[in-house]
């Protein structure tokens, strides 16, 4: 499962975003991406990239669209990533991905994930509802209901696992930083520490704003009769649905101090209880190594 949160935003202060990688953290600006990961020998490797061709373009800065940039970034950015850190830990070259074999493991990554949350609960409710005659609303609405069942139980249930739960520390080290940032205090270790690790802007509100959002898109498209159809609709409406759940992400966090607002992202905010815990401070080094360099790439172009 990725853990990838894009933020780019026009504002007073550059809003920043990132993800956990494997005994490491990506954070994200506008111009540059910078990966510092820890390897076997403890020492910090370092990676940087300056943005350019779909992550600078037009489409990058236009409502809705930008949406798009957010879901390929994720998908396949992050997944650069994510391997480079895995690749760092494997101390043999034929346990490594790289090449075909990284391509192979991202369509199949995204398919299975397709088929898991958007599918999937089609199917079963479809099949329920031939058992057991329901409204399309109710329909919509299970259907709905039984994506974020998976997403939650999938969270959890990979979250016990030693290696991911060290990923969500990680991910903690991400949001910690991130949030020092945010409110002015010094990026160190000593002060990142007391701050929180939930914040409403990252990559979990997105995923359970896309099922809620897949309810009410579902619901206005109305009824499909036929189920190879209704699985096509599905699939194909979730970079929709990913544009439409992107900008009310945007809008929530500009207006994080309104308190409809913060009723509306509290659930958000106890899903990343799932996908965060407390790092250590040597997993607080690498996202601050991450998050300093950055800022100093981005200040200097």
């Amino acid at each position: 499962m990725k853990l990838f949160n894009l933020l780019i935003a026009e504002s007073r202060m550059p809003h920043y975003g990132g993800q956990a990688l494997i005994e490491g953290v990506l954070m994200r600006g506008r111009k540059y991406v910078v990966a510092v990961m820890r390897k076997p020998d403890d020492s910090l490797h370092l990676e940087e990239e300056k943005l350019k061709g779909l992550y600078t373009s037009g489409l990058a800065k236009i409502p809705f669209f930008r949406g798009l940039v957010v879901l390929w970034d994720s998908l396949f950015l992050g997944m650069k990533y994510i391997t480079l850190s895995a690749n760092l830990q494997s101390e043999e070259d034929d346990e490594k991905i790289e090449g075909p074999m990284l391509f192979f493991t991202l369509i199949l990554s995204l398919s299975l994930s397709i088929g898991l949350f958007f599918v999937f609960p089609t199917f079963i409710i479809e099949v329920l509802n031939r058992i057991l005659p329901l409204s399309q609303l109710l329909m919509n609405v299970l259907e709905g209901f039984m994506r974020l069942f998976l997403l939650i139980a999938y969270i959890w249930a990979i979250g016990k696992t030693k290696d991911i739960a060290r990923v969500f520390a990680y991910h903690g080290a991400e949001h910690k930083t991130i949030n020092a940032y945010e409110n002015g205090a010094n990026i160190t270790i000593e002060s990142v520490r007391n701050f929180p690790l939930a914040h409403p802007r990252r990559g979990t509100s997105f995923l359970l704003t896309l099922v809620i959002l897949s309810i009410v898109v579902f619901t206005i498209i109305g009824p499909i009769p036929s189920l190879p159809l209704k699985i096509i609709s599905r699939i194909g409406f979730v970079p929709i649905i990913a544009m439409l759940a992107y900008e009310l992400i945007r809008w929530t966090g500009d207006h994080s101090d309104n308190i409809f607002v913060k009723l509306m992202t509290e659930p958000n905010l106890m899903l990343q209880q799932l996908t965060t815990q407390e790092p250590s401070d040597d997993m607080l080094e690498v996202a601050i190594t991450s998050f300093n360099k950055l800022i100093k790439l981005e200040e200097a172009n």
